[in-house]
């Protein structure tokens, strides 16, 4: 299990690395959409999120921030 806070704070940071805009877009019911540079990341709303959801929203990421950015 990943905390939330980490994977918005890992995927801040290095969208920042890059030069690249990392920001809150809206706030959902049951996730948290999240714009990076105009490409659009729901974060579910829970504390921890399981170990695959978090590889899933480091690969839409990546789409961005290059393959295997995260690892």
């Amino acid at each position: 299990m990943t905390k939330r806070r980490d994977i918005v704070r890992e995927i801040a940071k290095a969208a920042k690395a890059a030069g690249l805009a990392w920001t809150l877009n809206h706030e959902g019911a049951n996730h948290t959409i999240y714009s990076l540079d105009g490409l659009m990341i729901p974060v579910p709303r829970h504390n921890e999120i399981d170990n695959r959801m978090a590889r899933t929203i480091h690969k839409e990421a990546a789409e961005k921030l290059g393959e295997g950015w995260w690892k």
